[in-house]
């Protein structure tokens, strides 16, 4: 029997969903930064030599690399709410196990847990394209994105307070409880999506993955070290391709793949994900450089003097801009496309190297570089997801975006390992001591603006964007649903099921006063669905889908050019007599 309803009212998510979402990305990124100030003093507070004590980093960024696109496949297939928790409640026993010891084993073990926190990112993009309307999703998502940055920007200059005036397990301590705070408002806010991928879970995907990045990374987040001509760094070069080829031969055989190869090798996939690797360059080389620029003796002719704290006061406008320019990132994406936000943050990104160049004199200079720097980023930093999302099914999301993540992660390993090169190359020895020299210092920032040109190379590449928040269309149904959009006159909203999920594929009818039908589509992806109206007037919109009752709703179109939102709930599924 059909049930009948009038002027159902639409069920829409929470507002707090994309502040508590973004603040999951706040405390992962507080987590990476959270050592910074400290490096330094890594040796002596662990009681090791520096080279173990690189690897309270190096098994963060392994981690993370390894986690971030498994989280996202697994958030597809099983809840990224679920997912989602799971990275934060990891990183919270990883923080805890590293704030209860000295000893440099435990802490590297810690640092490594805190790294599977990662793919709160991709999990995070994922449940927004979820559950929010389209004219919510891009700002969303520019927030999500920016998150990372964010975090980073604003735990620079609290991680050297602490530092300074308090014992370093305290910073531990202080992610501890942010994790602990973030997975209680998720529990509280965030419903799970009912969204998920078809297929299970390639288990020897994700270990021969894991495998080719670790074998990957270790070289590059080691080789200065080692030597970059040794036989260990070149073995591990050579292990890495020959193991990622193997992998991915075999995702190409499956129906089920952690990352489907076939979807990332499209262009706009694939070339986000390569300037993905320059924007992650870019953002890393002024976290390495304006610290230690400002933190060197004024003696040495070029240093500024400045504390620790202040040091990392004069860094936190690069996190503030970046949150700042998510709502700007909204505006010009959804008048001008994804494509063009990203190449105007590319070259704002080139303007702030190219200018930070001769603005090295005063601890107020640097201020401007951060902000000019944190704009660009910021608005680069927001455009991948959208890029991503308008390129791959919704059942892919979370997968997509892990891999975008990652392809970040590896641009700022890559950064790391060369400006590290760089400025040990350049640097001045004085009693024992290496000290990075100016020449180094812009070395560093002329390799970023060359990054930075290449990306906008990749970015001019890419295909000619849709307006944002539009999501590409995948199907014929989705392309139908966009062309009637544009007419603007008729109906639109989502279809959902009794709690609250898109259902996607549902058949919503319009049927006029005098019984006929007046137009029918089918629901995308994400359960969204728009109807022109030949005329104004009252309308009966019928939506039936596999597994759910059958649902009329009456509503009235009065004839102006504005579309009247109206979701759609199915009810629970059909009882068999």
């Amino acid at each position: 029997m059909t049930h009948t309803t009038t002027d159902q009212p639409a069920r829409r998510p929470s507002g707090a969903i994309v502040p508590v979402l973004a603040f999951a990305g706040i405390v992962v990124a507080v987590m990476q930064t959270l050592l910074v100030p400290v490096i330094k003093d890594l040796p002596q507070l662990l009681s090791t030599s520096p080279s173990n004590a690189t690897w309270v980093l190096t098994s963060t960024l392994l981690s993370g690399a390894v986690a971030t696109p498994i989280m996202g496949r697994l958030g597809d297939l099983y809840g990224k709410r679920r997912m989602l928790l799971a990275s934060l409640a990891v990183m919270v026993v990883g923080a805890l196990i590293s704030g209860f010891t000295s000893t440099v084993l435990p802490v590297i073990v810690g640092r490594a847990l805190q790294g599977f926190a990662m793919g709160a990112i991709p999990l995070g993009i994922g449940l927004m394209r979820d559950m929010l309307p389209r004219e919510r999703l891009g700002s969303a998502m520019a927030l999500m994105s920016s998150s990372i940055g964010v975090g980073g920007g604003l735990a620079l200059p609290a991680a050297a307070l602490v530092a300074q005036h308090a014992d370093w397990h305290v910073l531990f301590f202080g992610a501890a409880g942010l994790g602990a705070l973030s997975i209680v408002l998720t529990l509280l806010v965030v419903p799970e999506s009912e969204a998920r991928a078809k297929g299970s879970f390639d288990l020897l995907g994700a270990l021969g993955l894991s495998a080719g990045l670790v074998l990957l990374l270790l070289p590059i987040t080691k080789g200065s070290d080692w030597g970059w001509a040794s036989a260990t760094t070149l073995g591990l070069f050579a292990a890495a391709v020959v193991v990622l080829l193997l992998w991915g031969l075999l995702e190409l055989r499956l129906s089920a793949p952690l990352v489907d190869l076939r979807t990332t090798a499209r262009r706009e996939v694939l070339l986000t994900n390569l300037a993905s690797i320059m924007v992650g360059v870019s953002f890393y080389v002024v976290t390495l450089v304006l610290p230690q620029l400002l933190q060197l003796p004024a003696a040495t002719g070029y240093g500024l003097g400045q504390s620790m704290v202040v040091a990392g006061l004069c860094v936190a406008p690069l996190g503030l801009t970046m949150m700042f320019t998510a709502p700007v990132y909204a505006r010009l994406s959804a008048k001008y496309g994804p494509k063009v936000t990203l190449i105007l943050g590319l070259l704002i990104i080139g303007l702030g190297y190219g200018g930070g160049l001769g603005l090295m004199d005063t601890a107020w200079q640097t201020v401007i570089t951060s902000v000019v720097l944190g704009a660009g980023i910021g608005l680069a930093y927001s455009s991948l997801p959208a890029l991503i999302v308008g390129a791959v099914p919704a059942s892919e999301t979370g997968a997509a975006n892990g891999l975008n993540t990652l392809m970040r992660s590896i641009g700022t390993s890559v950064s790391s390992a060369v400006i590290g090169m760089v400025l040990a190359n350049t640097a001045n020895h004085v009693d024992g001591l290496a000290i990075p020299t100016l020449h180094g210092f812009q070395v560093s920032f002329l390799i970023a603006t060359c990054a930075v040109a290449v990306g906008l190379a990749l970015a001019l590449f890419l295909p000619k964007p849709d307006r944002a928040p539009q999501l590409r269309a995948s199907s014929e149904e989705e392309a139908n649903l966009k062309r009637a959009e544009e007419a603007l006159r008729g109906f639109r909203g989502r279809v959902l099921d009794a709690g609250g999920a898109p259902v996607a594929r549902a058949k919503v009818t319009l049927i006029d006063r005098r019984g006929r039908q007046a137009g029918a589509t089918l629901s995308a992806e994400d359960g969204s669905y728009v109807l022109a109206v030949p005329a104004e007037g009252p309308y009966v919109l019928a939506a039936r889908a596999a597994g759910h009752a059958p649902l009329a709703s009456s509503a009235t179109h009065h004839g102006d050019d504005h579309p009247v939102d109206l979701d759609l709930s199915l009810p629970g599924e059909t009882v068999s007599a």
